[in-house]
């Protein structure tokens, strides 16, 4: 089995894949139980092929590539502790630890975090399973740096309400939150998932006391597509 995204079977296990996973429970959106048990399901079905992953690239974001040769970690002597929200199968926790982050990766799947950890067996990141809604408590405001990418845009209604706060809470004093998520116009309406953020509602991170530092829009090309993003970084007041 080719586990090559460029591969063209890969493509097409995994346009099977979005086929059959847009047909379980809770692939349309719902209460945080429905959504936990579509993701739950997601790796759990996979069978071990990627392809099955819809968001799954094996390769960390060109994005957080970009802004990481910018604003390293701090290296082994000091470095800055990171967390990856909703990390998959792990390529941008691992961009982040090699930049110099102490970094640690959570996912709700724990189907997720075993393969990752089978991917980078002897990687520095702090994989676990975890829920963004009931983190553990040490983890509090206790993060440098918090990466979130495309966690916010695969929830809708309440559930993404409480995800804003949720993920803010996280950042110690003078940390930076770093957003990656597909954009969609002001007023528009998203038949989702995902369910691209609108520019104003990442002013809610504002609202919650966090000051922005960057939002910077570009674009994605998915064959004939060109996808709208948004990369947007916040920062908690000292």
């Amino acid at each position: 089995m080719n586990a090559s995204p460029k591969d063209p079977d890969f493509a097409g296990r995994r346009n099977a894949a979005r086929d059959r996973l847009d047909g379980l429970f809770g692939a349309k959106g719902g209460d945080r139980a429905d959504r936990s048990a579509w993701f739950h399901a997601v790796y759990e079905t996979a069978g071990g092929d990627p392809a099955a992953v819809p968001w799954a690239d094996l390769a960390a974001k060109p994005e957080l590539l970009a802004w990481l040769a910018d604003n390293p970690g701090g290296g082994a002597d000091a470095p800055l502790r990171a967390l990856d929200v909703g990390c998959g199968l792990g390529d941008n926790a691992e961009a982040l630890a090699a930049a110099g982050y102490a970094t640690t990766a959570f996912d709700l799947a724990s189907a997720a975090i075993d393969w990752a950890r089978q991917r980078f067996p002897q990687s520095t990141v702090d994989y676990c399973a975890a829920d963004l809604f009931d983190p553990p408590a040490a983890w509090i405001g206790a993060f440098d740096l918090v990466h979130e990418c495309y966690t916010l845009q695969a929830l809708d209604g309440a559930l993404r309400a409480a995800a804003f706060p949720a993920t803010a809470r996280l950042l110690a004093p003078g940390g930076r939150l770093l957003i990656l998520t597909r954009s969609r116009a002001e007023g528009t309406e998203a038949d989702g998932p995902p369910w691209p953020l609108m520019p104003s509602e990442l002013t809610r991170f504002e609202e919650l006391g966090l000051e922005k530092v960057e939002k910077t829009p570009y674009e994605l090309r998915k064959g004939e597509r060109v996808i709208p993003h948004i990369r947007a970084v916040f920062r908690r007041p000292d």
